[in-house]
């Protein structure tokens, strides 16, 4: 029960904190919740199956391949993962008319990555105990968030475009990038403090997932500001 609590604790936190920074138009809560549930159940299945297609047809053995585990990350990992979020932003909830400001996209891709990461994290602290509980709070929980914010803020651009492809594609390829080079560093852990690496990535992506976060809230049309 504490390892579940553990798990769960800060999803919620980062859940919280984007619900109250979207300060102007509050998304219906039964809306967040079928995106939450999505990205623990469907985004999960999807990557587990487009996983087993990579086993196949792209078996990655070599832990100590560079090139590999470059692929490994951006393509397999970071890509899956992330475009089996993008498929429920895209397909389900961007065409919700409650989706009626672009910071709405940030609310929902967060909600769709904070399931997927709870699922992801239940499996992970269950397995790893309170150390792996604690570590995970502070670096892969957020990494997912910014993740889904750096894609979300381009999803909400894309709503009220009409290069909607252009910046949905933008958001994605973003997300995976962040993904990617987040995931590489960690999977050369056979050099020493390259992990650094990591940890500088996800301090970047918080620091332009803070920016767009402002940004959006700036450019609300239900900011009161912006009818002067």
């Amino acid at each position: 029960m504490y390892l579940l609590l553990l798990a769960f604790a800060p999803i919620v936190v980062i859940i919280l904190y984007i619900y109250f920074k979207d300060k102007y138009d509050k998304e219906p809560k039964r809306l967040l919740f079928y995106s939450f549930l999505l990205g623990a159940i469907v985004s999960i299945i999807v990557t587990t199956i487009i996983y087993f297609g990579f086993d196949i047809a792209l078996p990655l053995k070599d832990k100590f391949s560079v090139p590999q585990l470059f692929i490994k990350a951006f393509l397999v990992v970071g890509l899956t993962e992330e475009f089996s979020k993008y498929i429920i932003v895209r397909y389900f909830v961007q065409p919700k008319k409650a989706f009626d400001e672009p910071f709405d996209g940030i609310m929902y891709a967060v909600m769709v990555s904070m399931g997927f990461a709870a699922t992801e994290n239940i499996f992970y602290v269950i397995e790893g105990g309170y150390v792996t509980g604690i570590l995970r709070a502070f670096t892969a929980v957020p990494a997912h968030a910014t993740f889904g914010i750096l894609m979300g803020y381009f999803m909400g651009k894309a709503k009220f475009s009409k290069n909607r492809f252009k910046l949905n594609l933008i958001g994605l390829l973003l997300a995976v990038t962040f993904h990617g080079f987040y995931d590489f560093f960690l999977f050369l852990d056979f050099i020493p403090g390259i992990w650094v690496g990591a940890f500088l990535s996800l301090i970047l992506g918080i620091i332009l997932s803070n920016k767009a976060i402002k940004k959006h809230q700036e450019d609300s049309h239900f900011n009161p500001a912006n009818d002067l």
